[in-house]
């Protein structure tokens, strides 16, 4: 191990440290970790931003854009309100729904996308019941992560696992769905026994909130209209990703620039709504998960994990299925799913088209489900968090392993018991 390599991996263990113990904002820590790496030539400047992934960027800039608009017209207190009153005002009940509805759509548009469309419905949500919403935003987070296992575009890894081994989005919905199915009964089972004593609402606010008028909630109906106009614009376009062959990136800019002229809202006070913070943030991320590859480390560790197996082909499912979800935990899984595909695409050289399929979804269900693990481990996760700090709810880096750790542990044994039952 190279002298680079040992300091490369002591500035991310230090800026991960500050992550944990929150000494420091978070964008602070991780671009100044960065900047340490580029000033001392850790890796090229050229080669770092070529490790900033920009699909995702614009597609946060994009998205957050077009939510910013939209909650002006009052669209989501009116969801907030007739979902409360679908189930009753009982939040417990509620909890169930926005798991199910948040790991649907991720499953169906993509978890970054759900998040920033439903993390406004939890707060508002939480506020008229007057209960704490931490319960609903740590659901919101696990259910999307969950949910994007499913399929092919559900999460980036899945797109880029698909893209490699050439699977299709029905050979994703169909190996993967199944225990995605089982492992979201059983999450969603343990958020309510863990949070049902915090979800409780009086009578009272129950009763004020089944009088409220939800439709009073719209308090500009033409700029409501010509949001959900263009969000289903934009919903279609990631849908037809594939025929159109465009990043969703260019789909969501596109759909947020035309609500802009459609609205004739102005530019500038759009773009001071954007979170900037998170999106410095997942800049460093990248640069820093960047140098890391570029010195060597994560391909180190990819090849200790394969070298542990001996080519046994359950042995190597088995490993990955761990090994991605553990470091999905630590890291950002885009990079990190990009390492392990040349990977798993040297061990299938080896053997037939069907027996390296079982690889594949290990290698899909650990890096997305393993992403619940920590606040940083998928870009929805660092949205959310972002998210809860803007608005002053109690979630904390720390705070959050208590619930990550012990239910991404879980799903992961699940995931192995499935695909040790199916496949081998």
């Amino acid at each position: 191990m190279t002298l680079y390599m040992v300091i490369s991996i002591v500035v991310f263990v230090v800026v991960y440290t500050l992550l944990i113990t929150e000494r420091m904002n978070k964008a602070v820590a991780v671009v100044l970790g960065a900047c340490l790496y580029l000033l001392f030539h850790f890796i090229p400047f050229d080669n770092a931003v070529e490790h900033i992934d920009m699909n995702v960027i614009f597609l946060l800039i994009g998205m957050m854009m077009v939510v910013k608009i939209t909650e002006q017209s009052g669209v989501f207190e009116y969801i907030a309100i007739k979902s409360a009153k679908m189930v009753k005002a009982d939040p417990i009940a509620f909890l169930a729904v926005l798991f199910v509805i948040t790991a649907f759509f991720s499953a169906t548009l993509d978890n970054v996308t759900t998040v920033l469309l439903i993390s406004p419905i939890t707060l508002l949500l939480a506020t008229q019941m007057e209960i704490g919403a931490l319960p609903f935003v740590i659901t919101v987070i696990l259910s999307s992560n969950i949910g994007g296992t499913a399929t092919l575009i559900g999460d980036p890894p899945n797109i880029m696992i698909g893209s490699a081994a050439g699977l299709s989005f029905m050979d994703f919905l169909v190996n993967l769905a199944p225990a995605i199915l089982v492992i979201s009964v059983i999450t969603m089972s343990i958020l309510i026994l863990l949070f049902k004593k915090q979800l409780v609402v009086s009578d009272l606010n129950k009763k004020r909130i089944m009088a409220m008028d939800e439709k009073m909630m719209i308090s500009n109906p033409k700029l409501m209209k010509k949001s959900l106009i263009v969000i289903g614009a934009v919903i279609t376009g990631f849908l037809l990703n594939g025929i159109l062959e465009t990043e969703p990136s260019v789909i969501a800019l596109a759909g947020a620039f035309s609500l802009v002229l459609w609205t004739k809202e102005d530019l500038e006070d759009v773009l001071k709504k954007v979170e900037w913070d998170t999106i410095l943030f997942f800049v460093g991320l990248f640069i820093m998960v960047g140098v890391l590859q570029f010195t060597g480390v994560i391909d180190k560790l990819a090849a200790l994990m394969t070298n542990m197996t001996k080519g046994n082909l359950q042995k190597t499912s088995t490993v990955l299925l761990f090994g991605s979800g553990f470091l999905s935990g630590i890291l950002d899984n885009i990079p990190l799913v990009a390492t392990f595909i040349p990977v798993v695409k040297i061990i299938g050289e080896a053997t037939s088209v069907d027996a390296i399929q079982p690889i594949w979804w290990s290698l899909a269900l650990g890096s997305c489900l393993g992403g619940n693990g920590t606040l940083v481990g998928a870009s929805a996760n660092v949205i959310m968090f972002g998210f809860a700090r803007k608005n002053n709810i109690p979630l904390s880096f720390k705070g959050y392993l208590a619930y990550g750790i012990p239910l991404t542990l879980l799903t992961l044994v699940l995931s192995y018991i499935y695909v040790s039952l199916r496949y081998y």
